[in-house]
């Protein structure tokens, strides 16, 4: 069973996107299709990075234990609420503290947003950013609109049935691409040999 890491990436105070990183934690470990842990950018509470974490001196006690989970995981999923067009800078932030963990990391996006669009917009942003640093994102989406009506605060989704029906698609996408990406990296590991 793959382990898949969900960053929860706002640190808002009554965010809601936290509820979404919460279904599809539910909705993984129920549906066993994967372990899953969720990587609370609120509860981490990092400081703003001058640098990448390999050129830090003296890190902050939570980043190699961060480093870590996204070295573990084998796919993650990002969920990220979108503000003003873009995400969170906490988000941008641990993307840019680390480079070699995210290339060929497959990643799944959810954009949530308080009004009708499902963060259309930072969807875009945040493909080219992850594309920029070689991360495997890939093409099915989980996206929430008027996420304040979707989700209670445990994570619960209201309509159920049909988010699960999203939700699955997205999933099945993101086990299928953590299945080909390690594939493909024992295939390279043999033909290097």
């Amino acid at each position: 069973m793959y382990h898949i890491s969900i960053i929860s990436s706002s640190i808002r105070t009554g965010r809601k996107s936290h509820s979404v990183a919460l279904y599809l934690q539910k909705y993984l470990v129920e549906n066993e299709l994967a372990t899953a842990e969720i990587l609370d950018l609120k509860s981490y509470n990092f400081p703003i990075f001058e640098e990448r974490l390999e050129f830090q001196v003296k890190p902050t006690a939570q980043v190699p234990e961060f480093t870590d989970k996204i070295k573990a995981s084998e796919g993650i999923i990002i969920v990220t609420p979108e503000y003003n067009g873009g995400y969170p800078a906490s988000l941008k932030n641990v993307i840019d503290l680390l480079y070699a963990e995210w290339e060929r990391k497959p990643i799944g996006i959810s954009t949530v947003s308080s009004g009708g669009y499902a963060g259309s917009q930072v969807l875009i942003f945040l493909q080219f950013v992850l594309w920029k640093i070689k991360a495997f994102t890939i093409p099915a989406t989980f996206q929430i609109a008027k996420v304040q009506n979707e989700f209670d605060d445990l994570g619960n989704a209201i309509h159920k049935a049909a988010t699960d029906k999203l939700a699955s698609a997205f999933i099945k996408e993101l086990l299928w691409s953590i299945k080909l990406v390690k594939k493909e990296s024992y295939s390279s590991d043999v033909i290097s040999i």
